[in-house]
C-alpha cells in the first residue's frame, strides 16, 4: 500500500505528539468529520457508513497495521477514497494537516 503513496505525501511524519489535549482535539475533530461513517470506535459502523459499498475502514484495528504508516494516513484522509473506490470524501480543503495529524494520534490512541 505504501508503495502507491504519491510524492507528495512520501515522508510525510507527524509532528503531533500523543498528548493529552492533542488526542482530545483529535477526537473531537474525529467525532466531528468521521465517525458518521467510520463509526465512534473506529468500526466501520457509523450510520452514514451503512449504506455504502464498500463499507467503511475499520479503523481500530487498521491504524495499528504496519501498512498504514503516517505518510499513507495523511495521504488516505487527505484526498480520499476515490483512488480506492470508496465514496471517503477528501479532507485536504476542509481541515488543516494539523488537524489530520490530530485525527491520526487520537485513532492511534486506541480511540478513548
Amino acid at each position: 500500500m505504501n508503495e502507491d503513496v504519491p510524492a507528495a505525501y512520501r515522508g510525510a511524519r507527524s509532528t503531533i505528539r500523543a498528548t493529552p489535549e492533542n488526542v482530545s482535539e483529535g477526537k473531537t475533530l474525529y467525532t466531528e468529520n468521521c465517525a458518521s461513517c467510520h463509526g465512534a470506535e473506529g468500526l466501520g459502523d457509523g450510520e452514514a457508513g451503512r449504506s455504502l459499498a464498500p463499507s467503511p475502514a475499520l479503523l481500530r484495528w487498521f491504524v495499528q497495521m504496519p501498512m498504514s504508516g503516517d505518510e499513507y494516513l495523511l495521504w488516505a484522509i487527505s484526498e480520499g477514497g476515490e483512488r480506492f473506490g470508496t465514496d471517503m470524501p477528501a479532507f485536504k480543503e476542509a481541515l488543516s494537516e494539523e488537524d489530520l495529524w490530530k485525527i491520526i494520534v487520537y485513532m492511534r490512541a486506541g480511540f478513548p
